[in-house]
């Protein structure tokens, strides 16, 4: 719900890196309800904000631009910072490659106009039948990413963590630490862990993939061991946060509880699987049964954390209160 006594505001950003080919054609398909169109040349080489200055038309469009590479991430927030100054209501971050249709623009906006949601993204796993279009190295990245961004920022029902299509609201985006987000092919997925930390609440949006002569600067065998990293890194940050400084809710005590006798369970049994190998004299039955059941017990309290915390996915649109302070 639209809570302002003007229609939805509604900007785009499209980072602009080496998108000569595709990115006026991209501006000519967005529709008459979005307002601007912040087109970010982000040090291109091939002259990407010279071209859209000099050859688009339409009046929306303002060029913005870098003096250094940022990347994805950095044009996106760029952007944003624009349409925070510029008085938007919702933001929409575009591709110029191509690679995202934007006839999709109005249903990636319409939950959050319905109150529904305060951050929404493409998904191109929604469709089964669309997924054999998408490369096979990207699929299985995408896989194995999925999982890791469900465990960093606590949204457990997203899915496709790297697309890019997305929309937020500018009252959210304000909210968050903008200067602290990952600035290159991490953006979309750390952004996702700074939303989880503000308690937004996020929607997948079915997409097609598409992907036609387009050239994707990410290459998934060489980032995924630094994003593996960087997931781990951010679990282990919103779980301090979310569960021992924020709140201590009984889950706090599970997962702790949990760790120490998994942690336990696997020294313990360990050195004495290696005892038993290294002496040939096998293990007492009362040393099997404590590394069994301090293992199992450990499992246990993980599996009930796991319960509270894949239930405790933000559910309360948070824009719609920081709409009424803005007024």
């Amino acid at each position: 719900m639209h809570t302002q006594g003007h229609p939805p505001r509604v900007a785009v950003v499209i980072p602009c890196f080496r998108v000569t080919g595709q990115v006026l054609g991209v501006i000519d398909a967005i529709g008459p309800d979005v307002e601007r169109i912040y087109c970010v040349d982000d040090a291109c080489p091939d002259g990407s904000g010279d071209l859209v200055q000099s050859r688009a038309t339409d009046p929306r469009v303002r060029v913005l631009r870098h003096d250094q590479n940022q990347g994805v991430g950095g044009a996106t927030l760029t952007g944003y910072r624009q349409a925070i100054a510029d008085g938007m209501d919702i933001v929409v971050k575009l591709d110029g490659d191509g690679q995202m249709d934007p006839a999709l623009l109005p249903e990636l906006v319409a939950p959050i106009l319905r109150g529904e949601a305060d951050y929404t993204k493409g998904n191109r796993f929604w469709d089964l039948r669309q997924i054999g279009r998408m490369p096979l190295l990207r699929r299985l990245g995408n896989l194995g990413l999925s999982f890791l961004a469900k465990v960093s920022s606590g949204y457990w029902d997203i899915f496709d963590p790297t697309n890019g299509y997305t929309a937020l609201h500018v009252a959210v985006a304000e909210r968050l630490p903008l200067d602290q987000v990952s600035r290159r092919y991490f953006f979309e997925t750390d952004l996702l862990f700074r939303l989880g930390t503000v308690r937004a609440v996020v929607v997948d949006v079915p997409m097609d993939a598409r992907y036609g002569d387009e050239k994707s600067n990410l290459k998934v065998s060489r980032v995924f061991g630094e994003f593996a990293f960087k997931h781990l890194r951010n679990a282990g940050k919103r779980l301090l946060y979310n569960y021992y400084l924020r709140d201590l809710p009984a889950a706090s005590l599970e997962l702790l509880a949990g760790v120490l006798l998994l942690g336990f369970a696997l020294v313990f049994g360990g050195w004495h699987w290696w005892l038993s190998a290294s002496t040939g004299q096998a293990a007492a039955t009362g040393t099997v049964m404590v590394a069994v059941v301090t293992f199992v017990s450990g499992l246990q309290f993980v599996l009930a954390f796991l319960n509270h915390d894949i239930a405790s996915v933000p559910r309360r649109a948070l824009h719609r209160m920081l709409h009424r302070r803005r007024r």
